[in-house]
């Protein structure tokens, strides 16, 4: 036993220290991430928290659209060919600049379908343009920085982040009444500097070079997987939507206390789920045994589960102890004690067809998934079930849109072949 202990840790070093590195990162940010959620939960009212996360999330599906999805060529040449990023750093600037005013007017639809007479255009774009564009570049740093194995640097960058936003909650939380308006501004300000610091300081020092015939290339691909981030966060997020749409901003409030606690206890799995990508890039062997893939599915279930009933655990026997606001959501994490498996598990899959290049397929299933959500959750929602009942019911929920997850995947998985990708 000590010897294959000593095998494996042999074989898979850098991807142990890589992990190792992240998870130090996740570490951080969750503590820093657990003040920035103190301070906000309990300085708005729960009703203006649910306007402000549900705003957030559409954001973030907006900010897949960035550069028309070029992320994603520009994550696989930082990985396996280093020496092209600048000429695709510039692809991605170009790409950038070409998508926002698509990316406007889809913000401008979302905020008339959702929340017309619940919060004004301005405190909107405030926050859209942190979560499309601000973020979403240092974001972009973080994701090269790990395409060339600088993972102490990424992890370094996502903690001053988060800081950034922590300490804008603080200040809001001491100088102000409590205004979701003020608080967009400070937002705003947080996200803002956190990109200028990605961009100056961490993201690697390359010369642009403007080469359209290789972008081209990419083209399909990028749009693909574009389309399947979106549709990765749309039924990733479409929950705050449709809570905020069909319970109001008060559900909206609570649920979203329940899913960012769901979110914090999920850090180092998202680590993991990184290193694993990659080593599927560059070969996809390691999934093709049926043992490894119960074994890995086993580890993200277990992980995500124990991370989920510790935080249940802690509040119980400290219900106060994130705040007054939090308080009224604690006692219902229990509640959802298998949904961080399911949600993590369908994370884990979409990046088994990413890191595989099934980039289309994976957007079919997401579309799939997207629009089964929409239906459950709705079904769910409208049942007339009190609050704990349907907070309960969000397990049989996801436990339904994990397996059909897993069925399209896995049959799209069986023609793997034994070669780098």
């Amino acid at each position: 036993m000590r010897a294959r202990l000593k095998n494996f840790t042999r074989d898979h070093s850098g991807s142990i220290r890589a992990y190792l590195s992240m998870v130090g990162g996740s570490a951080g940010r969750l503590v820093i991430s657990l003040v920035y959620f103190i301070a906000i939960a309990n300085t708005l009212s729960i009703s203006a928290f649910g306007l402000f996360a549900t705003a957030s999330a559409c954001g973030i599906m907006l900010s897949r659209l960035l550069a028309f999805g070029f992320v994603s060529p520009l994550y696989r040449i930082a990985t396996v060919k280093p020496r092209l990023l600048g000429t695709y750093t510039a692809g991605f600037l170009g790409g950038m600049v070409l998508s926002i005013p698509l990316i406007a007017l889809a913000a401008w639809l979302v905020h008339a379908l959702v929340f017309a007479g619940e919060m004004d255009a301005v405190t909107y774009g405030k926050i859209i343009l942190s979560e499309v564009l601000c973020w979403r570049l240092m974001e972009i740093a973080v994701i090269v920085s790990y395409g060339v194995n600088r993972f102490t640097a990424g992890s370094v960058l996502v903690v001053i982040a988060t800081s950034f936003k922590t300490v804008a909650a603080v200040l809001f939380s001491w100088l102000t009444e409590g205004s979701l308006e003020v608080w967009a501004t400070y937002y705003l300000i947080a996200n803002d500097l956190a990109a200028i610091v990605a961009v100056m300081f961490f993201y690697p020092r390359v010369r642009l070079r403007w080469k359209p015939v290789l972008y081209l290339r990419r083209w399909a691909d990028a749009v693909s997987v574009a389309g399947a981030e979106m549709l990765f966060y749309v039924q990733s997020e479409l929950d705050k939507v449709l809570v905020l749409s069909l319970g109001g901003p008060a559900a909206a409030g609570v649920y979203a206390m329940i899913m960012r606690l769901v979110d914090l206890t999920a850090l180092p799995v998202r680590a993991f789920l990184t290193v694993l990508t990659q080593r599927l890039m560059r070969s996809a062997s390691m999934i093709t045994s049926l043992r490894n893939r119960v074994l890995l599915e086993a580890a993200v279930a277990a992980v995500s589960t124990a991370g989920l009933l510790a935080m249940a655990g802690f509040l119980w026997i400290f219900p106060n102890a994130l705040g007054a606001n939090v308080a009224e959501a604690a006692p219902l994490l229990i509640l959802v004690a298998l949904v961080p498996a399911f949600r993590n598990l369908i994370e884990y899959q979409s990046e088994l067809l990413y890191a595989t290049g099934r980039t289309f397929i994976r957007m079919l299933v997401l579309a799939s998934l997207a629009g089964s959500k929409a239906v459950l959750l709705a079904a769910v929602l409208t049942g007339g079930f009190d609050t704990p009942v349907w907070v309960g019911l969000l397990n049989a929920a996801f436990l339904v849109l994990y397996l059909q997850s897993a069925l399209i995947t896995y049959r799209m998985l069986r023609s793997i072949k034994k070669r780098p990708i």
